[in-house]
């Protein structure tokens, strides 16, 4: 009897033991593939069991949520969130984040390490943290006039403060309400179907997400490399450029708009955007200086994290003289976000600095403790104080006596150039419409904004589209709301 008690002992023991040690298969060593098993909605529901953390404008929180009291708990709210949408994204409980959204998804979710002294004991007991908040650089005077300022129209508007690279205005347009696709259910299915299959797509943040041929104001860095290289030395002095001018190599003709281009100075060319003077300066430079001097203005490079991934703008390292003359102006395969031709205005406006954007000012957890952020990285020196001070007197020709004065504003000093980039099958598409440009007070000794609008109305007459016509009024707006 004793021995028969003693094997039942040993028996259930085995068992305990077993049963411990799947458990702790099940927990420990299965928890990662369990939970992401789509047939396990406990993760979710989770998730959805706590408000997310906000996102703040100017300090006032443009995010919120809606207990709507199914298993889903709460969902995401927006004000004004058409406006803001190329700034926080949606979150959506069908169909995920986007976004800010996405790349703080950590913070606002209560899923980041940072917001707990122990993260490994919330791993363990799978505890979930209240969402934190994420601070955004945008002013929301500077959004709405960007907003405002593209109207009906398809296009973007980017803006930067020069010397930080504070991102104050991210808009594309048309936009979309993200509360549309915040819940779950046929109406966020509707939605996502009818937005995801506009022929406008709304959903595209073509501030960061789009690239352009930039056509016309890439000829700030071909200046740039003209003038740093020592190919220019004299503004002022005739650049020996035809009009015609015959790319080489090929019976290619390359003409002008104007009539005042041949043999023009740089800052005739600059003022009126001969094409042929800086195709010409173009190939002169050289493939190796051209491209280094795009890649000093943030060009060819992986595309930063703001931290929404920016898409990459591109200028060729491998062309002849003939395609080098073209991506000279703009075009060929030189591409560009409307951001990085925002950068691009903010280094000539900061005296040849490049400071790396970026949107995020503070992150906090639930009470207001700031948690550590990344280290930003340092400027980078795109050219020279003495270049980035002659182009400064360029662009501010342009708009005091060239295509640009409809972004003049009084009591500030504005540079500007104005692009309109063919594109489609023989340019037969309608050109987008560029404006980049910055501004500083008269008494002030620092840029306060640094500006690039796109415009790419495929119902406006395409004589009628201009950097100049469409895009400078936009820009004009813009500024005079970061200066005030």
């Amino acid at each position: 009897m004793i021995r028969c008690t003693r094997h039942a002992a040993v028996f259930c023991l085995l068992l305990f033991v077993a049963l411990l040690g799947n458990a702790a298969w099940v927990q420990v060593f299965r928890a990662p593939e369990l939970a992401a098993d789509p047939a396990n909605r406990r993760a979710q529901i989770a998730r959805y069991a706590e408000p997310r953390g906000a996102v703040l404008v100017a300090g006032r929180p443009v995010t919120g949520s809606h207990d709507s009291g199914g298993r889903l708990r709460h969902e995401r709210t927006y004000t004004d969130g058409p406006l803001y949408a190329p700034v926080t994204g949606f979150s959506s409980q069908t169909y995920g984040t986007s976004l800010l959204e996405r790349a703080e998804d950590g913070v606002l979710a209560g899923t980041d390490p940072r917001l707990t002294a122990f993260p490994w004991w919330d791993g363990l007991t799978r505890a979930r943290r209240r969402g934190g908040t994420v601070a955004t650089t945008i002013d929301p005077a500077v959004q709405r006039a960007a907003f405002a300022g593209l109207g009906d129209r398809t296009g973007a508007v980017a803006a930067l403060e020069p010397r930080t690279g504070r991102v104050l205005a991210l808009v594309s347009t048309p936009s979309y309400d993200p509360a549309q696709l915040s819940g779950n259910g046929p109406r966020v299915t509707a939605a996502w179907r009818r937005l995801t299959g506009a022929a406008r797509q709304p959903m595209l943040n073509r501030a960061i997400r789009q690239t352009y041929p930039p056509g016309s104001a890439f000829k700030v860095v071909t200046a740039a490399a003209a003038l740093e290289s020592g190919l220019v030395t004299d503004p002022d002095e005739p650049t020996d450029s035809p009009d015609p001018y015959t790319l080489p190599g090929t019976d290619t003709v390359l003409v002008n708009e104007s009539d005042d281009c041949e043999n023009a100075s740089l800052r005739e060319a600059f003022r009126v955007s001969c094409n042929t003077v800086f195709a010409r300066l173009g190939v002169d430079a050289g493939l190796a200086t051209m491209v280094r001097t795009a890649r000093a203005f943030g060009f060819d490079g992986r595309g930063p994290r703001i931290p929404s991934p920016v898409a990459a703008s591109t200028f060729d390292t491998a062309m002849d003289r003939a395609q080098l003359a073209l991506s000279s102006i703009g075009q060929y395969d030189t591409t560009a976000t409307p951001l990085q031709m925002a950068s691009v205005a903010a280094t000539v406006a900061d005296d040849g600095e490049r400071a790396a954007p970026y949107l995020v000012d503070e992150v906090t957890d639930a009470s207001g403790t700031a948690l550590a952020a990344p280290e930003r990285p340092a400027p980078v020196r795109a050219m020279g104080p003495a270049t980035a001070r002659r182009l400064q007197e360029l662009m501010v020709d342009v708009v005091a006596h060239g295509s640009g004065h409809r972004a003049a504003i009084g009591g500030a000093v504005v540079g500007g150039k104005t692009g309109t980039a063919q594109h489609g099958v023989h340019n037969e598409g309608t050109p987008y419409a560029w404006f980049i440009s910055w501004a500083r007070r008269e008494d002030a000794a620092q840029p306060a904004v640094a500006v690039a609008v796109v415009v790419e109305d495929a119902a406006a007459d395409r004589t009628e589209i201009s950097g100049g016509g469409s895009a400078a009024p936009i820009a004009g707006a813009v500024m005079r709301a970061a200066l005030r």
